[in-house]
């Protein structure tokens, strides 16, 4: 299980969660950020930082968010 960065990062891309991310999972999209759920440790140090609460651990993604766990695993598919 990972985090996941959902809607109120896009056109926001703060960056606060790239800077404190020790295992640099964190990559930028076109409109947004998204955690590599294949890198991420689940240290939770994204989700503390980040000033528009838009990370949430996968299990724990608001309902009206749950797009944002498909299109993160996409973007590292592609």
């Amino acid at each position: 299980m990972a985090f996941v960065i959902t809607s109120p990062c896009k056109d926001e891309k703060a960056g606060e969660c790239v800077d404190v991310c020790p295992v640099d999972c964190i990559e930028e999209g076109k409109d947004m950020f998204y955690i590599d759920p294949a890198i991420c440790i689940d240290c939770g140090a994204c989700e503390a930082v980040c000033p528009v609460e838009a990370i949430y651990i996968e299990d724990e993604v608001p309902e009206q968010e749950n797009k944002y766990i498909e299109l993160n695993r996409k973007f590292f598919q592609e």
